[in-house]
């Protein structure tokens, strides 16, 4: 990792640029037709509402990667946690450290903030990224399973009686 690499938080102004990697991100994970968001989405979601923070990573002056966090809570533990959403570094960029730089900098804030742990899921097939979180001490949940209602099932399922 170079010299001129540094993370900070994503600007209000940035809203597009949020909106730009969470395309390249979606591109990457083979899903970029289910992409809804917009730019004043995201700019009232971010920046308003404070539900997310964004961070860039930047090399030269250049971002080249970010990550999306939001903090959850744990009854088990009793306090909050941070979990990440997304981390892309683009393609071009990997494999030089900035991933993992990344998740030092959100582990150091989970830590700063008196989290009580620090969650992610990962695509099954991404064998370099489940690599890199296995030499952090990452330890994959197994017996859990991702549950999700969309935002059509959300509705019909709260519009029964």
């Amino acid at each position: 990792m170079n010299n001129n690499f540094a993370i900070r938080p994503a600007r209000l102004e940035e809203a597009g640029l949020v909106l730009e990697f969470i395309k390249k991100l979606a591109v990457y994970e083979k899903c970029a037709d289910e992409v809804v968001a917009d730019e004043a989405t995201l700019r009232h979601s971010l920046f308003v509402e404070h539900s997310a923070e964004v961070v860039f990573a930047e090399e030269n002056g250049e971002v080249i990667g970010f990550a999306l966090f939001f903090h959850n809570f744990s009854t088990f533990v009793g306090r909050k946690g941070l979990y990440l959403e997304d981390l892309f570094i683009l393609p071009e960029k990997r494999g030089k450290g900035y991933g993992k730089a990344m998740l030092k900098y959100l582990a150091r804030l989970a830590v700063e903030r008196n989290c009580g742990r620090m969650e992610w899921i990962c695509l099954d097939w991404n064998q370099n990224a489940l690599k890199v979180y296995r030499s952090i001490g990452a330890i994959p949940m197994d017996e859990w399973t991702v549950q999700r209602l969309d935002e059509h099932a959300l509705k019909s399922f709260a519009a029964e009686d």
